[in-house]
């Protein structure tokens, strides 16, 4: 930053980028982990449209820029808060680059002092995300520089291949199975994860599947997952199996197949509470259609849990996509009892 750009001219985050000189990009670290738009960042900065995928009233958001003379990044992991309308509170992000400019002024990539450092520890607007969702950024970040995968790259890759049994999965580590992933669609990753899906132990699928929920990738995977998530079905006791699964396919939920399979499920008498949760949490977008959503509704409702009712109802109208769609299911002729009783102690209870 310079003098003729002092650090209360700095009204955004984009801003304070761009003067820093820094090349950057921007993940979504909230409900999956996906690549956030610059333009699209912008726009949300200056309130002309809602954080896309709030989690919890914030935007989980992940900042990795480096200086054009330098290959590795720094990184910020933020979460600030939203307001009623899911737009940015201004004044947190003010007060977070306040915080920054204080500490580091015009170089953001510099070696910090101790002082320097106590100060960027104590900003309330930095945090900590789950591990395995590190991991997934952390690749991502690496696809995306266009550097080397870690060392547990080519050990998860050989596992994969079966040289040494499917039971010898102690040295395959989190970050070389988020390394493959996320080159899912490179060389013959998808075939060779395909040929291995019906044989991982869980102590591999599960971590497989935290990876896969972040990626999209070709539908002979997705199809290859929608037959495991189908089998997993027919065994009453993998409910943690069948969620792991589905949410296997989270990033790729708008997909028809995925609607086909979902539609089916909801067709079903029962469907397991844990699997209801996966849907709303992370499966979004297969329920932004007002049948399947409503149908979803009643499965929600079968139970007679107007706790959890109403906590995903509230939790699925601040995304923009769902509200319009969650809104007409409510106020729509054909709703249930059962759903027009719940709607009517939903909005008694605000």
């Amino acid at each position: 930053m310079t003098d003729t750009a002092p650090a209360k001219n700095i009204a955004t985050l984009s801003k304070l980028l761009k003067l820093s000189d820094s090349q950057y990009r921007l993940y979504d670290i909230g409900r999956l982990v996906s690549k956030l738009p610059k333009e699209q960042f912008e726009k949300v900065e200056l309130n002309q449209l809602p954080y896309p995928t709030p989690v919890q009233g914030c935007a989980c958001i992940a900042i990795a820029f480096w200086q054009k003379k330098s290959s590795q990044p720094y990184l910020w992991l933020l979460k600030l808060p939203l307001d009623e309308h899911g737009l940015l509170n201004q004044g947190a992000r003010n007060h977070f680059i306040a915080i920054i400019v204080e500490a580091l002024g015009d170089d953001l990539t510099q070696e910090t002092s101790k002082k320097q450092e106590e100060l960027l520890s104590s900003n309330p607007y930095l945090f900590t995300p789950a591990q395995y969702k590190l991991a997934s950024l952390n690749s991502k970040i690496k696809v995306d520089l266009k550097q080397q995968p870690s060392q547990y790259f080519s050990p998860f890759k050989q596992y994969l291949s079966n040289t040494s049994g499917w039971s010898n999965w102690q040295d395959v580590g989190v970050q070389g199975i988020t390394d493959f992933i996320a080159r899912i669609k490179q060389d013959n990753h998808s075939e060779l994860l395909i040929n291995a899906l019906p044989h991982l132990p869980d102590e591999v699928l599960s971590p497989v599947c935290s990876a896969l929920e972040n990626e999209q990738y070709p539908v002979a995977l997705i199809d290859a997952l929608i037959n495991l998530f189908t089998s997993s079905l027919e065994n009453t006791t993998t409910n943690a199996k069948s969620a792991q699964l589905l949410r296997a396919v989270a990033a790729s939920s708008h997909h028809i197949h995925i609607k086909n399979m979902v539609e089916k499920l909801l067709g079903t008498p029962q469907v397991s509470t844990e699997l209801l949760i996966t849907l709303s949490s992370r499966c979004w977008q297969v329920l932004a259609d007002k049948n399947i959503l409503m149908c979803y509704f009643e499965h929600l409702l079968s139970n007679n849990d107007l706790t959890l009712f109403s906590s995903i109802f509230k939790d699925l109208v601040t995304i923009p996509l769902m509200r319009p769609i969650a809104l007409g299911c409510i106020r729509s002729e054909n709703r249930s009892p059962a759903l027009a009783q719940a709607i009517g102690q939903l909005f008694s209870q605000t």
